[in-house]
């Protein structure tokens, strides 16, 4: 199992971001692929879920800012985020269960 992901930057609060990650190594179109974050001193955070019959979770702190989506075809989940605040500053990680990627660093910051 390989989770890549990328886009994470500096961005002004109020901003958007889109996250990406490539997964390989199992079969992408029948599992459940999640994003997660760990925010500088706390624990880790489920943030979003895209199951594979196309339901979707979301934590309540970025429900309406965040989006999930899938690309089955391109073995990729994205993670579309806007309205970016402070508190959402945090390493994002792809995850399939317990697995995850080397994670992304989004910095929201004036």
């Amino acid at each position: 199992v390989q989770l890549v992901e990328s886009g994470g930057e500096l961005v002004q609060p109020g901003g958007s971001l889109r996250l990406s990650c490539l997964a390989s190594g199992f079969a992408f179109s029948s599992s459940t692929m999640s994003w997660a974050r760990q925010a500088p001193g706390k624990g880790l955070e489920w943030v979003s879920h895209a199951y594979m019959d196309g339901n979707t979770w979301y934590v309540d702190s970025v429900k309406g800012r965040f989006t999930i989506s899938r690309d089955n075809a391109k073995n990729t989940v994205y993670l579309q985020m806007n309205s970016l605040k402070p508190e959402d500053t945090a390493v994002y990680y792809c995850a399939l269960n317990s697995k995850r990627g080397q994670g992304t660093q989004v910095t929201v910051s004036s």
